[in-house]
């Protein structure tokens, strides 16, 4: 079996064919068999696992385990604690209520610059929050994050259960280790939530 971390570049789609010009997994990742656990949207950058170990896949997946990952978020304007206390008790998104979740105010994180700068108006501050999710749907982050009304910016994933994007750079793949291979396959515990 073979389980690769990836740092997904903004402006790439997680997927390996098709496209349409734009840049794909194939563009970095050259592996046969291995597949995205999840997705980032192409507008989305940071963490991604990718594996041929089906098992695992379906257990990181499926909203039943709740699997935690974590999440650092630009956003326009700064939440105070009421924001960040609906973002975490739930926020109604197409009818249906999120998960609870955690949200912290975070002091810029050190990443590197976006090819594409964010839109920033002088006007309006901009600030992060790191948010740990135990479920996936499309776009969610943005869509709780202006749900509370803060647009998001710029959103990073930096953490899926006990694996942590560390310091690989944008672009880059590695296999886990050994420790996180035990970390990953293990049951999820409630520790790993908000670790990043």
């Amino acid at each position: 079996m073979r389980y690769l971390l990836f740092n997904k570049p903004y402006d790439v789609l997680t997927q390996f064919s098709g496209g349409e010009g734009r840049h794909t997994l194939k563009d970095y990742i050259d592996i046969p068999g291995v597949y995205p656990v999840g997705r980032l949207d192409r507008d989305s950058e940071g963490l991604l696992l990718l594996t041929d170990d089906g098992a695992l896949a379906h257990r990181l997946t499926d909203p039943r385990f709740a699997h935690p990952r974590t999440y650092w978020v630009q956003v326009e304007g700064t939440p105070d604690g009421e924001a960040l206390g609906r973002l975490a008790a739930g926020v109604e998104i197409q009818g249906i209520r999120t998960r609870p979740a955690t949200a912290v105010a975070i002091a810029e994180p050190d990443l590197p610059e976006r090819p594409v700068p964010i839109r920033v108006r002088k006007s309006i501050p901009t600030s992060w929050i790191a948010l740990t999710l135990t479920e996936g749907r499309n776009r969610q982050v943005r869509r709780m994050t202006a749900a509370v009304g803060y647009a998001t910016l710029r959103l990073v994933r930096v953490a899926i259960g006990a694996l942590s994007l560390g310091d690989l750079a944008p672009g880059r793949w590695r296999e886990l280790s050994e420790r996180e291979l035990r970390l990953i396959t293990s049951k999820p515990s409630r520790s790993h939530i908000g670790r990043f």
